[in-house]
């Protein structure tokens, strides 16, 4: 038995450079994807007063966490494979995983938090403001921060005490599936347990956004306008959608035996549930929005004023 604390290696995405290239643009533009539109979500919530409600608040908090998730394990991938190197430091791992799992968890709470939003607006309209007041929302927000916190410290404590046998982890940032294929035998069952325990707390969360969405489209099919329903439809279905890609993904991820050799899909169901929500969230909630594009051209064209002037 060996335990490893000095650095770890990690994937090599491949060893000819042409393959390299395809893999860091393909990253780079996921990130820059991510990064510019969940960027404009937070511009156009903070520049426009009338965007101060529930939803939007819960939209910034969201756009703030996909920016945080992905922030924290592309960059140094694509360092990493520019500079021909594997090397991530013990302590650069311990933090990488610890920032992750947190933005992770809080992604999943936020979005059960902005499916309950919805449920009030439209399922008990006249009760909204008052169950959905600027304190309970803030409270709301800073029970998933914390909690979410709490969760990744106590994953990230009991995936890090325990030995580790080899250095190499066949995946391209520090994740836990693949920080537990490296554990020594057997020392690592607390840590699983601490896995299936956060695992039934995200399906639990998904089992709650189903059935705020089934009582949702039961109100909504009560509405006489067939605009009023396509617009409700249009904002819960894609939210459903993403929100079961990334679940379902992230569970393939962390709960299926990890292979000894990485292969392609691997690399696909990682992307899948660490870097394409994250990317699609802004398309969903805000691109199509005519809120949000109204907050930004508003601000957009005072910038170009005030510096024309």
């Amino acid at each position: 038995m060996h335990n490893y604390t000095s650095d770890f290696l990690l994937l090599e995405f491949s060893k000819i450079w042409e393959l390299q290239i395809i893999y860091i643009a393909l990253l780079l533009i996921l990130y820059l994807m991510t990064l510019s539109g969940n960027l404009l979500i937070i511009i156009a919530v903070v520049s426009d007063h009338r965007l101060h409600i529930p939803m939007y608040f819960f939209l910034m908090n969201l756009a703030i966490q996909d920016i945080g998730s992905v922030s924290v394990i592309i960059p140094k991938a694509i360092f990493n494979s520019l500079t021909n190197t594997r090397h991530i430091c013990y302590s650069g791992c311990v933090t990488q995983l610890l920032l992750f799992v947190f933005f992770l968890g809080s992604d999943i709470a936020v979005l059960t938090l902005m499916a309950y939003d919805r449920y009030v607006a439209i399922c008990n309209p006249l009760q909204y403001e008052i169950i959905m007041n600027r304190a309970a929302c803030t409270k709301m927000i800073s029970c998933v921060w914390i909690a979410s916190f709490l969760n990744s410290v106590m994953n990230t404590v009991e995936t890090f005490i325990i030995p580790f046998c080899s250095n190499i982890i066949n995946q391209f940032y520090c994740e836990i599936p693949h920080l537990l294929k490296i554990a020594c035998s057997g020392s690592y069952i607390s840590e699983i347990g601490v896995v299936m325990f956060s695992s039934t707390l995200g399906f639990g969360c998904f089992v709650f956004i189903v059935i705020t969405y089934v009582k949702i489209f039961a109100a909504v099919l009560k509405i006489p306008s067939v605009h009023g329903r396509k617009k409700a439809f249009s904002t819960c279905l894609p939210h459903l959608t993403v929100f079961s890609i990334f679940l379902f993904t992230a569970y393939f991820a962390y709960l299926w035996p990890v292979s000894d050799n990485p292969s392609y899909a691997d690399f696909v169901v990682t992307i899948m549930y660490s870097v394409v929500p994250s990317m699609l969230n802004p398309l969903i909630y805000s691109m199509r929005n005519k809120d949000i594009k109204v907050a930004l051209f508003r601000f957009f064209s005072l910038r170009a004023f005030f510096k024309n002037n």
